[in-house]
């Protein structure tokens, strides 16, 4: 469940357009769909610092589980893998991971679980495990699925951060590592998955959400400063637009200085 780190150094085009860059952008998205109370699988990088922002500002019971193991965990500064000591510093309690997965995730006591991705198609299908023509000859081996594919067969809801390119959103992912909605309605029902499947694609152009009955992902917000026809030319297939598209409203100074403060945080600590 890899997912790449924040980097705060945006390019020159961002920063002329915004006063914040595009993952800072994407977290803060991610941070706003948390709701206060809710129990969410976490991952390292962006699902850490939205999780921690959340925890920080509008969510202050947001209960944290990661996969190596810490139940209720409320870290200070960013984790730099599940296994950094900041997890258990101050959680609840420290499990086995067979219990992370038997007890909380694979029953479906997980409401919201993060996910990243090197491929996704129309419908939230991801891949995380090779890109090429075949698994034994691929062209680029990736980290594979991890804790992913049980987040994204038994979580209440998932939220995918990945970034919007033509490379990332394709017509065909080269291999199915996750289920989404598979080939449409009832998809998941046939594979006996209880979770509600992906609720938000959350990228640094804008906002997708599963139509109600297609399933398949539609541009439902965009961030400020992106035009509809970005993210058209950012995607792979002929992407729907809801006619109520929305902005997301931009970021606040407080939301900006925590990141900004945790991701400072986390440089230090590699140094």
């Amino acid at each position: 469940m890899a997912i790449s780190e924040i980097n705060r150094a945006g390019s020159s085009s961002e920063a002329e357009k915004n006063p914040w860059n595009s993952n800072e952008m994407m977290t803060i998205a991610a941070a706003r769909t948390l709701r206060d109370g809710m129990i969410c699988f976490v991952g390292i990088g962006i699902p850490s610092t939205a999780a921690i922002l959340a925890k920080a500002t509008h969510a202050p019971n947001l209960f944290l589980i990661y996969e190596s193991g810490t139940v209720n965990t409320n870290p200070q500064k960013l984790p730099l893998s599940i296994g950094d000591g900041e997890l258990a510093n101050q959680a609840l309690s420290v499990v086995g991971m067979p219990e992370i997965f038997n007890y909380w995730l694979q029953p479906g006591r997980i409401d919201m679980g993060f996910l990243g991705a090197a491929q996704i198609d129309r419908f939230s299908n991801i891949n995380t495990t090779f890109i090429g023509e075949s698994y034994e000859n691929p062209k680029v081996r990736l980290p594979g699925a991890g804790g992913a594919t049980e987040i994204a067969g038994a979580c209440k809801d998932v939220i995918i951060i990945i970034k919007q390119t033509t490379r990332t959103f394709v017509p065909k992912i080269d291999f199915i590592t996750s289920l989404g909605f598979g080939d449409g309605p009832g998809s998941r029902e046939r594979n006996g998955l209880i979770g509600n499947g992906p609720k938000y694609v959350i990228t640094d152009l804008g906002i997708l959400e599963p139509e109600a009955t297609s399933k398949e992902l539609v541009l439902t917000a965009l961030h400020p400063g992106v035009s509809v026809e970005q993210v058209i030319a950012n995607t792979g297939w002929d992407l729907k637009v809801a006619k109520d598209l929305k902005e997301s409203a931009a970021p606040t100074t407080e939301e900006l200085e925590r990141v900004r403060a945790l991701v400072a945080t986390s440089s230090r600590k590699k140094s």
